[in-house]
């Protein structure tokens, strides 16, 4: 019997165990959260993962995600994966395909049903922390959300250029570091700051911004805050959390060129 090599990545300080007795997928777990692992936290969850064997063609590789929730229990699935997980037990079991994208997939939809009952969610947006203060950048692929981290200062630390994780901490918002990367695909850093101010981003000759009206600030935030189950339920908390967040931090819309300069702007 294969021995089994567990590895714990840590995401928003949420640790969750990985554990695989497949050799490769181990390795590529390795690879995949490299700057996410703390081997000595202990586990919040734990996920048992299985390979799906070379030239089984079972199934349907090109099947859209579904999450839905069954008797106390979410069930997750993709062409290239199966999932199960028990919030009450925290524990589950991802049968997949031998790449790092089924196990990503299955931490991003976990973490996005534990964010929506903490006051918190994933938004598909980059962010950049500079003089300890978070800023992030919003909207839709291809708008600029991977330039603007590729043009942040030298002093400034790159959080990710795609998923940032944004909860509630002490009455404030705090966003953290994620291996949940793009283009850059090893961006994230692992590390976390309050939320200074959130931008949505479109393109422009010249740099400029305007304040966002609160309605305004939560129809983008809706846009963009990534959730896969249909419950209705947690959706109204995510509305309710966004309706919070867009009360405490400041909303902008930033039209920039792909120019150093628009960070004067942003600061």
């Amino acid at each position: 019997m294969q021995a089994l090599a567990t590895v714990v990545v840590d995401v928003g300080d949420v640790p969750v165990a990985l554990s695989t007795g497949d050799p490769a997928l181990a390795a590529v777990l390795q690879r995949r959260f490299h700057r996410f692992l703390t081997p000595s936290a202990a586990p919040a969850f734990h996920f048992d993962i299985s390979v799906i064997p070379d030239g089984d063609d079972t199934g349907d590789r090109d099947e859209d995600l579904q999450v839905r929730a069954e008797g106390g229990l979410w069930r997750l699935r993709r062409g290239d994966f199966r999932a199960e997980w028990d919030p009450e037990t925290r524990r589950g079991w991802i049968h997949q395909r031998l790449s790092p994208y089924a196990a990503d997939s299955v931490l991003r939809i976990v973490h996005t049903l534990l964010l929506s009952r903490a006051r918190g969610f994933l938004l598909h947006a980059s962010s950049v922390v500079r003089n300890g203060r978070a800023f992030l950048f919003t909207g839709p692929s291809g708008v600029g959300k991977t330039t603007i981290a590729r043009l942040a200062p030298d002093d400034a630390v790159v959080l990710t250029d795609e998923i940032s994780y944004v909860r509630q901490v002490g009455g404030r918002y705090m966003a953290y570091g994620t291996p949940f990367a793009g283009e850059l695909s090893d961006s994230g850093e692992p590390v976390s700051a309050p939320v200074a101010a959130v931008f949505g981003l479109a393109w422009a000759a010249d740099p400029s911004h305007e304040r966002l009206a609160e309605g305004a600030a939560v129809q983008m935030l809706m846009r963009n805050i990534l959730f896969f189950a249909a419950d209705p339920a947690l959706t109204a908390d995510l509305l309710e959390t966004a309706c919070d967040f867009a009360d405490a931090v400041p909303a902008f819309r930033l039209a920039f060129a792909p120019d150093a300069r628009v960070w004067a702007t942003i600061q």
